[in-house]
């Protein structure tokens, strides 16, 4: 099983369009940089096909440290959330 990184991606871009890595590199970045932008921004990010991204907010909540026991209060927070597509979903199986 392989892990695709951002290297790696960018080689297989740079290969495939007919690109310097360089390039290739660069057209990477800059579209996770739009993605984390929109995001950050409290945009919704949707690539036909792929999926999905969103921000979603976390209410607080009461937690508890597993090593003391103790009660705590866990703050409210945002985080990212993907949805696959019809079609990812469908590829994957």
């Amino acid at each position: 099983m392989e892990t695709l990184n951002k290297k790696a991606l960018a080689e297989t871009l740079a290969e495939t369009i007919g690109i310097t890595k360089k390039d290739a590199t660069t057209a990477v970045e800059t579209v996770f940089a739009e993605v984390t932008k929109t995001l950050a921004d409290g945009g919704k990010v949707d690539i036909s096909g792929f999926g999905k991204f969103e921000v979603v907010e976390r209410a607080a909540r009461q937690g508890v440290n597993p090593a003391t026991g103790e009660k705590l209060t866990i703050a409210a927070s945002k985080a990212p959330k993907f949805k696959a597509s019809k079609a990812l979903k469908e590829a994957v199986k």
